[in-house]
């Protein structure tokens, strides 16, 4: 189980580390949305927690980005002002759910595990089905392009 962390703040990178260490999660992290993207094409990442704003761009980019995807990760929406606003547009736009910050470990560890679960049960009913498999396989998933 894996999951990315797209921060420039160092900081997020290394609570959301703490939080994980003493699972069987595996946390990656990125600063960006490039960084990210390269990250995402040479492994299939199921959730991808992201800061509301990133150096070149934010967190909609990055969703826009990683839908090309087969499979692509669940994105999780991560801000200091986390307000009833953001929590829709994140939902209206397609993104799973939002992290207020400072994290808190057992809201972290729910929303990301329920992420990963929600995940796991798409992509299993995906790739069962044969015209999902060949076109995941006809996919080349290129996201750089796209930058």
């Amino acid at each position: 189980m894996s999951v990315l962390a797209v921060s420039p703040y160092q900081e997020d990178h290394a609570c959301l580390r703490a939080i994980f260490s003493h699972s069987n999660w595996r946390v990656y992290q990125a600063r960006d949305c490039k960084e990210a993207c390269c990250l995402l094409e040479k492994s299939r990442t199921p959730v991808l927690v992201c800061e509301r704003e990133l150096p070149d761009g934010d967190w909609k980019k990055l969703l826009e980005r990683v839908s090309c995807l087969p499979a692509s990760p669940l994105v999780v929406v991560t801000s200091r002002n986390a307000d009833d606003s953001l929590w829709a547009e994140v939902l209206n736009l397609g993104a799973y759910d939002v992290l207020s910050k400072p994290f808190d470990r057992a809201e972290v560890t729910r929303i990301i595990s329920l992420a990963w679960l929600h995940w796991k049960e798409q992509n299993v009913r995906a790739f069962r089905k044969p015209v999902a498999r060949a076109a995941a396989a006809g996919s080349t998933g290129n996201i750089q392009a796209a930058l």
